[in-house]
């Protein structure tokens, strides 16, 4: 009876262990896609989400949802200009796309892809930045480029992984209601942090 009463709870606790580390990230989206909203905040409220994941891989902080509100206001400070800039450049992106997808001839096509590809680069370069400036929020903007840009682009296996999880935490999640708002931006996220800092020891 102590054997399978054992077993029961370190069942539970599995269980239990399983549905935090899908509510967790998923919170953090929720917060994300809040302050995502001011359109221009999305930047500094992803590395705010990377700070709050972070906090949640070490040092087992399950306020995920609450944590990317406490620390997008130091993340705006640090990252408003750039936030801006990333804005802009989606924006001229997708002007581009519309205008060559309704154009038939092989040069739209060309450069049709290559519109394709910088959105790609640029959503991978955002994501390692993140993850960068939340691993290190006091550090200096410049350094988290620099280290963004050797994650990013470094190994051509970390930006396909990277690229690889966003595509699919978009496409897997459709099913469930809210799913990639809730899933996008944190799974990516998470996955740049694993492999910038791939051995978290939590403190608690």
């Amino acid at each position: 009876m102590t054997m399978t009463a054992s077993l029961g709870a370190r069942g539970r606790g599995r269980l239990l262990g399983l549905l935090d580390r899908i509510a967790q990230p998923a919170a953090a989206g929720a917060a994300f896609t809040v302050l995502a909203l001011g359109v221009v905040t999305w930047l500094p409220a992803l590395a705010a989400l990377a700070h709050t994941l972070q906090r949640w891989r070490t040092d087992g902080d399950n306020r995920c949802f609450t944590g990317v509100f406490t620390a997008f206001p130091r993340s705006w400070r640090a990252l408003w200009r750039h936030g801006l800039l990333a804005t802009a450049a989606v924006g001229v992106l997708a002007a581009n796309s519309l205008f060559l997808s309704g154009r038939s001839s092989p040069y739209a096509f060309v450069l049709l892809a290559a519109q394709a590809g910088l959105a790609a680069a640029l959503g991978v370069h955002c994501t390692a930045l993140a993850a960068h400036a939340g691993l290190d929020p006091s550090g200096a903007v410049a350094d988290w480029h620099r280290r963004a840009l050797a994650l990013a682009f470094g190994s051509p296996a970390r930006g396909t992984a990277l690229l690889g999880a966003a595509v699919s935490a978009l496409v897997l999640t459709l099913p469930v209601p809210l799913g990639p708002l809730l899933f996008g931006p944190s799974v990516p996220v998470l996955l740049a942090l694993h492999l910038a800092a791939p051995r978290p020891e939590r403190t608690s």
